[in-house]
């Protein structure tokens, strides 16, 4: 061998010596020093000695105490109740109509790569309802959707202390209905609405043409589609009743009595029901005026207290007497059947196929000359909403309005449905504002 290749051999044996030595030597290092090696565990102080006692393995890591008080706050969605204030402020009256909007629509990424030149499509729109009301105080107009309760005034409209009101015309009409200064003369216009379009809800100040009618009108009704209305007035010692479009031109008289006191009630295009005003220890009396037939027909008589509310069709009327048992009178068979109810017609309201009635029911009725205490505001009723299907004598119950809102005492008046029957909208009694319920 020669003493090059006897020198290498010699160097490769000693760093193969030292390499062994070095590894056992830290093996039992790490085997009898364990407390010191969890301490060196870091890989940064292993190399830097000066800041292995101020950087600690992250397990060692304690958070300072939290000194601030502040508590995070939970949000939990709530769940959508049914029934829901809409107005924001006491109202004589409201009207339900059809209006257009432009859809909710997902926007489709646009391919910016390929010119095209074709036109711009318009939006699509929808027909959904709507609800228009006027303010009690002042005489302003409001409307909201009934899908999405977002009040917007719709105009501005200087009439204080507007007792009632009524919209036709699929909303482009208004009836109010006020006393002049004197306190005594009852005023009531017909106001034309101006047409909308979709996206002019923004519109706060739009005007009213209005149209005056007779003064002291002391009843009035409204045709099923809208588009007449039927009103009661005073003439020398006898009552007139004329029918008049939306406009307040076209008119004509279709009825005439020498008693003065009555109710009316236009429940479909052939028949107006008059009924005479009730009190308690007074019999009361409904009639049938036949618009086609020009005949005035008694259908119900000599019930002390009597109220009543005709059906869609005409062949069924909801009444009640003075002890307010609601009961249903079919006008063919001349057979009453009692609804197992008690409440008043005035707080109900007909299904448009004349086969369910809802009603706002009071939970508890107290002793009073009825329907005169409640009509004096001497008694006032807690409500819950009942629908019942006059067909087979079932009754369902739709609201407690108490235990849903949890705050508010609801005695309800005005009940009115949308086109399709999804909501029902109706007034407090006990302080004018407008709510619905959603009956899906």
């Amino acid at each position: 061998m020669s003493k090059r290749n006897l020198t290498i051999l010699i160097i490769v044996l000693i760093t193969i010596t030292a390499v062994l030595f070095g590894f056992s030597y830290f093996s039992k290092t790490s085997t009898t020093n364990t407390t010191e090696q969890a301490q060196d565990t870091n890989f940064v102080s292993q190399f830097f000695p000066l800041i292995k006692k101020i950087i600690a393995p992250a397990s060692e890591v304690t958070p300072p105490a939290d000194i601030s008080g502040f508590t995070p706050v939970t949000t939990q969605e709530q769940p959508k109740t049914k029934l829901n204030k809409i107005s924001s402020i006491p109202i004589a009256g409201y009207g339900i109509f059809m209006k257009e909007r432009f859809k909710d629509i997902l926007s489709s990424p646009q391919n910016t790569e390929i010119e095209t030149t074709t036109e711009v499509t318009p939006p699509p729109t929808e027909l959904v309802p709507a609800v228009k009301y006027v303010d009690k105080t002042i005489g302003n107009i409001y409307q909201t959707f009934a899908s999405n309760i977002y009040e917007r005034k719709f105009s501005e409209i200087v009439i204080p202390n507007v007792h009632e009101a009524y919209f036709t015309n699929n909303g482009e009409s208004v009836v109010m209905r006020y006393l002049k200064e004197d306190n005594k003369t009852i005023e009531t216009f017909i106001g034309t609405l101006p047409k909308e379009t979709p996206g002019s809800d923004s519109t706060e100040n739009n005007t009213i043409d209005a149209v005056f009618l007779p003064e002291n009108v002391s009843d009035l009704s409204i045709s099923p589609d809208g588009s007449k209305i039927f009103y009661l007035f005073n003439s020398s010692n006898s009552v007139v009743g004329i029918i008049s479009d939306t406009s307040g031109v076209k008119k004509s008289q279709v009825f005439d009595s020498p008693f003065t006191e009555w109710l009316s009630w236009w429940p479909n295009n052939k028949i107006i029901t008059l009924t005479t005003k009730p009190s308690s220890n007074v019999p009361g009396h409904m009639y049938e005026l036949d618009l086609n037939k020009k005949e005035f027909n008694k259908v119900l008589e000599n019930i002390n207290g009597l109220t009543t509310l005709a059906s869609p069709s005409g062949e069924m009327v909801l009444y009640s007497d003075n002890n307010l048992s609601l009961r249903v009178y079919d006008t063919k068979t001349r057979e009453s059947i009692s609804v197992g109810l008690k409440t008043l017609p005035e707080k109900c309201v007909w299904g448009k196929t004349s086969e369910y009635v809802y009603c706002a029911v009071p939970k508890y009725v107290e002793q009073g000359n009825y329907p005169d205490s409640w009509y004096m505001g001497e008694i006032s009723f807690s409500d819950e909403i009942w629908r019942m299907n006059i067909e087979i004598g079932a009754g369902t119950l739709l609201s407690d309005t108490t235990s849903v809102n949890g705050v508010e005492d609801i005695d309800g008046i005005r009940l009115s449905l949308d086109e399709n029957e999804n909501y029902l909208f109706f007034i407090n009694k006990k302080d004018s504002y407008l709510w619905k319920l959603d009956l899906n």
